[in-house]
């Protein structure tokens, strides 16, 4: 007979960031080992909740007995288990009795072959799990296997005897339909009841009738929305509803929702106000205050502007809210006091008077201090700034740099980390600063993350490209390279900034050749700690090194490159053919695009896929006679062409090197046209089936044989000039 089955776990106030988590792995580690066991369907229902105190799950359709299930087993070879007159050994019934079968079983026992060896085989039935020892296993399991950031260890009630959990544990209910079941787990016996509201609850302790009523008992009699989702729907609602009657909207931040709902049980949203005056500061300052240190919802006008109000999420709902408003609006005082107070300090100082300091921060203990690394970055956006919009923008490009870290060492960036690039634009627009300038400082960090937006102005796409530039090459000539999940310099995040900047803003430059001249930048006054002795097997040596890091860099950001084009719905196939293109000796990452659109259009003709499957034909004839040193490729031979599918082949591909001229080798950048150049390609299937059907390439003649390959090693380069066709190929 089958139930629905309810587990809870009643603890102290668990981490608020990974309560969401937490809760969805409880429910998840428990069904897949009830699933393992044979005690649940594949497809069945489960529902977890999570609240500050409380881990819970509800599973439909638990039995409370697994079926039985027939199982041959494997006991040994018949000349080990068998002795010459066809009776058991010793050696087999102690097998047998370990499975607690007896010798009346022996006759019984099937012959197999298990490789070249005849083998004994006993078939038995196991009965099915219990659902108690099932639970207690799921139980163990899923405690055992949950993503703990940090886990307690602590004291039972007898004082001796000690467990590890997230958080204490103080009781267990596990109810399959109205019974309970006899499990236990971090020294507590299951039980009926819990808890519910530590202010709020109707009935102390809450009683539950079956694992059905869980949810609505807690929310009844407990003031509990034990629901994750549920609790973060009402929060939402609220929160909406609060700001409309102020004719405001709550900011939008989806992890602080999720943070303040693994606060509260029995949310209330409360609205409280700040003095206007305040408002002088930054309201990025304020907003995050706000956020970071009482989590609470700042609220904004139509114009995306600060108002002095903001949401707060209270786990109480009193007749009269007024203390609990008035309560939180003295905190709020405090905290804002202390942000107008650094931003007022802050500004006393200008950014340039900070830059001294620099040279006392280490950046890293093999690269030196951030002044030394400023320096550099600074030259690497004047070249930038060159390359892009020459000696104005270059000026400006270095003017950003050299200021671009100063507010690193304000007390607003000491106290909020989180705002650096933010307050350096604020107080270089304080200090007169054009907002060129200003607007670099702040988007020098940018994109930060997935989906960010990218530098608004030339200035700061010269300094945000510098600033990766710089990272990068850096960090890998010291060996500070990814591993698996592990990027303590966000190598990852700054290629792929470095990218997108690149690609969205359609700048014609090549990625290999910034990498390059970033190299020779750093190269020329680099650390003591980095130089090597003059001799020249060391200099030798360290040669070796850089050019292997710059190698490794080259195709971490292919690699990055790759991901990317790929997130941007190109196949992974149609990626890998541009990319391992011998003809792409430039990352022009726009180019790069250029020819992935050309590739689909060629992809969707009717000849492509016979022109890919030729083309790595030819590759692989080519190869092996160069393999062989049986052939240089050499067009003076093509006057020995004599057969007609050979001259006519000849004679198209004269007319596509025409073209492909015209459209490629000689256009602009801009005006490069792949998809003219692949279309006309498509048109040579026709002419290379009939070379194929028609000529011998390895015949005896060394010189025919040579002016065939010849033309083959022709029709191969052209064919590849846009992507490697071969790579399409299925």
């Amino acid at each position: 007979m089958t139930h629905n089955l309810l587990v809870e776990l009643l603890v102290e106030e668990l981490p608020p960031k990974s309560l969401k988590q937490l809760g969805a792995s409880f429910a998840e580690l428990l069904a897949a080992s009830l699933k393992a066991q044979g005690l649940i369907a594949p497809d069945a229902a489960i529902t977890p909740y999570a609240t500050p105190r409380r881990l819970a799950a509800h599973i439909a359709n638990v039995a409370a007995q697994a079926a039985d299930q027939a199982v041959t087993q494997k006991l040994m070879p018949v000349k080990v288990g068998l002795d010459a007159g066809g009776q058991a050994t010793p050696p087999l019934l102690k097998k047998l009795a370990s499975l607690g079968v007896d010798a009346s079983a022996v006759p019984q026992l099937k012959r197999a072959l298990d490789g070249k060896t005849e083998t004994l085989f006993l078939d038995t039935v196991v009965k099915g799990t219990l659902l108690t020892d099932g639970l207690q296993k799921a139980l163990q399991d899923a405690i055992s296997q949950l993503p703990i950031p940090k886990v307690m260890t602590y004291q039972l009630a007898d004082g001796w005897q000690s467990v590890h959990f997230v958080r204490p544990a103080h009781s267990l209910v596990a109810l399959h339909g109205a019974d309970v079941v006899p499990v236990s787990v971090l020294g507590l016996q299951a039980g009926r009841e819990t808890q519910g509201h530590r202010f709020e609850a109707k009935v102390s302790p809450i009683v539950l009738h079956n694992a059905d009523n869980y949810a609505q008992q807690l929310q009844t009699e407990g003031a509990v929305l034990a629901g994750f989702a549920d609790r973060r729907a009402e929060i939402a609602r609220q929160l909406t509803a609060a700001a409309a009657k102020e004719h405001l909207t709550p900011i939008d931040d989806e992890a602080l929702l999720d943070e303040v709902t693994a606060l509260v049980e029995h949310p209330n949203v409360l609205v409280g106000q700040f003095d206007a005056e305040f408002l002088q500061v930054p309201q990025e300052c304020l907003i995050l205050t706000m956020k970071a240190n009482q989590k609470y919802f700042p609220l904004l006008d139509a114009n995306g502007k600060l108002a002095n109000k903001f949401l707060l999420v209270s786990n109480i709902r009193p007749a009269d809210p007024a203390q609990v408003i008035a309560g939180n609006e003295r905190v709020v005082h405090s905290r804002l006091a202390d942000a107008k107070f650094f931003f007022d300090q802050d500004r006393k100082k200008t950014l340039a008077s900070r830059l001294p300091e620099l040279d006392k921060v280490v950046y890293h203990n093999k690269l030196g201090t951030q002044g030394l690394r400023m320096n550099y970055v600074r030259t690497i956006a004047k070249m930038i700034g060159e390359m892009l919009g020459g000696d104005e923008l270059a000026k400006q490009a270095y003017e950003a740099a050299t200021l671009a870290k100063a507010d690193l060492l304000t007390d607003m960036v000491g106290e909020f980390p989180e705002l650096q690039g933010i307050m350096g634009r604020y107080y270089a627009q304080y200090e007169g600063l054009s907002d060129d300038i200003a607007f670099a400082i702040e988007d020098h960090y940018k994109p930060r993350f997935a989906g960010d937006e990218l530098p608004r102005n030339p200035v700061g796409v010269c300094l945000a490209l510098a600033d990766k530039l710089e990272t990068l090459v850096n960090m890998f000539k010291i060996g500070e390279v990814p591993t698996g999940d592990k990027d303590p310099f966000a190598l990852r995040r700054h290629a792929l900034g470095v990218i997108r900047i690149l690609k969205e803003k359609n700048l014609p430059f090549d990625l290999n050749s910034l990498i390059n001249r970033t190299i020779e930048i750093l190269e020329k006054d680099e650390p003591s700690g980095l130089r090597v002795s003059n001799s020249n097997e060391s200099i030798e040596k360290q040669h070796q090194i850089k050019q292997e890091s710059r190698e490794q860099l080259i195709a971490f950001i292919r690699e990055r490159l790759a991901g990317n084009l790929r997130e941007q719905g190109y196949t992974a196939q149609e990626v890998d053919a541009v990319l391992s293109s011998s003809y792409l000796p430039e990352l022009i990452l726009n180019d790069i695009v250029k020819r992935l659109a050309a590739v689909r259009v060629f992809m969707a003709l009717p000849e492509a896929a016979s022109l890919a499957a030729a083309n790595k034909r030819i590759g692989n004839i080519l190869k092996k006679a160069k393999a062989e040193d049986s052939f240089s490729p050499d067009p003076k031979f093509y006057e020995n062409l004599q057969e007609p599918a050979e001259t006519k082949l000849r004679q198209e591909l004269t007319k596509i090197v025409e073209i492909l001229n015209a459209s490629v080798r000689f256009a602009e950048y801009e005006d490069k046209d792949y998809v003219t150049l692949l279309q006309e390609q498509a048109k040579l299937k026709v002419f290379i089936d009939d070379f194929f059907d028609n000529v011998m390439v390895n015949v005896d003649d060394k010189k025919l044989r040579n002016s065939r390959l010849s033309l083959l090693n022709g029709f191969y380069e052209i064919m590849n000039e846009v992507a490697d066709l071969s790579k399409l190929a299925s």
